[in-house]
C-alpha cells in the first residue's frame, strides 16, 4: 500500500492504462443519507492508505434523484480489484455501514472503454480543474444480439450523429462495452454504457425533448433509435462529489500545473 489518497479532478475516461473500469451504483434513500454517505466514504478512503497501485482513481457521484450513489474506479487489471476485494473491501464498506446503515448496493459492472466523442468546443478549451463539472448522465443501453461486433456499430453510427448534428451543451460522451468477469460482476444484460458530460440540467433536458436536435426528424437519429438488436435504455444524472487518487499521481498533475514549470 501507498500514502494516502488526494482528491482529483474529473477521471480521463481514455486513458491507456485502465483495463477496467468498474461501475457500481448505491441506493441510500434520502438526500439526507445521500450527503451523509458521501461524506462517509470520504472519511474513510481518506483515513486509509491507498489500497494498491493498480488502482489508478476512485471517483464517486450523487445522483440528481437524492437517493443514488454511483462508484467509478479505474484499475490495471480486474485481477487487481478482485485482490482488493478479498482483502480490504470489506474493512472499508463496514466503516461506512456503522456511519450510514442499510444502504442497498444495486451491482457491479465491468466495462473496457471502446470511442469517445468530444464536442469541438470542449476540445479547444484548456480545461480549469477548479470549474463545475455540469452534470453527468450514465445510459445503459441493452440489446437482444450478444455480438460485441453489433454494439461497436451502434456506437460508431452515434458517434457519426454527434458529429453531424452535435447536442449544444454537450461536452463529452464516452461508450464502454460490457465485460464478462467473475459470478459477482457477471450479467444477462448485453449492454453499452454511454457516460455523457453535459452543461448542466438545461441543456441536457433540451437535447433530449422532442423537439430538440434528436427528435426532429434526422435521418441518423432515426437510424440510432431503429437499430436492429436495439431493446431499450435506461439513464441517470449525477452530481460528481469525490475523485480519490495516489498521492503520487496528485502530486506530478499539481508539478505539470504550475506556475514555475509553465515559466521554464
Amino acid at each position: 500500500m501507498s500514502a494516502l489518497p488526494s482528491s482529483g479532478p474529473l477521471p480521463d475516461l481514455t486513458r491507456p492504462d485502465v483495463g477496467a473500469a468498474l461501475f457500481s451504483t448505491w441506493s441510500v434513500g434520502t438526500p439526507e443519507r445521500q450527503r451523509a454517505t458521501v461524506d462517509a466514504i470520504a472519511a474513510t478512503w481518506d483515513g486509509h492508505l491507498w489500497p494498491a497501485p493498480e488502482l489508478l482513481s476512485y471517483n464517486l457521484y450523487a445522483g440528481t434523484d437524492g437517493d443514488t450513489l454511483m462508484h467509478h474506479s479505474q484499475w490495471a487489471s480486474e485481477a487487481a480489484y478482485h485482490a482488493f476485494v478479498r482483502t480490504q473491501r470489506r474493512q472499508r464498506n463496514d466503516e461506512i455501514d456503522s456511519t450510514v446503515p442499510d444502504i442497498k448496493r444495486l451491482g457491479l459492472s465491468s466495462y473496457r472503454h471502446y470511442r469517445g466523442f468530444q464536442a469541438p468546443a470542449a476540445q479547444s478549451d484548456t480545461p480549469d480543474p477548479g470549474s463545475d463539472p455540469g452534470l453527468i448522465v450514465v445510459v445503459e443501453i441493452d440489446f437482444d444480439d450478444p455480438d460485441p461486433g453489433l454494439r461497436r456499430s451502434w456506437i460508431d453510427l452515434v458517434i457519426e450523429a454527434l458529429e453531424n448534428e452535435p447536442d449544444p451543451g454537450l461536452i463529452s460522451a464516452d461508450f464502454h462495452l460490457i465485460v464478462d468477469g467473475e459470478r459477482h460482476l457477471s450479467t444477462d444484460r448485453v449492454r453499452v454504457f454511454n457516460y455523457a458530460r453535459w452543461t448542466g440540467v438545461e441543456t441536457y433536458e433540451a437535447a433530449m425533448a422532442a423537439d430538440g436536435p434528436r427528435g426532429g426528424g434526422s435521418s441518423l437519429w432515426d437510424r440510432v433509435r431503429d437499430f436492429p438488436g436495439l431493446v431499450g435504455s435506461a439513464s441517470r444524472s449525477y452530481r460528481f462529489r469525490r475523485s480519490f487518487v495516489p498521492q503520487s499521481a496528485a502530486a506530478s498533475r499539481n508539478s505539470a500545473n504550475s506556475p514555475e514549470r509553465e515559466a521554464g
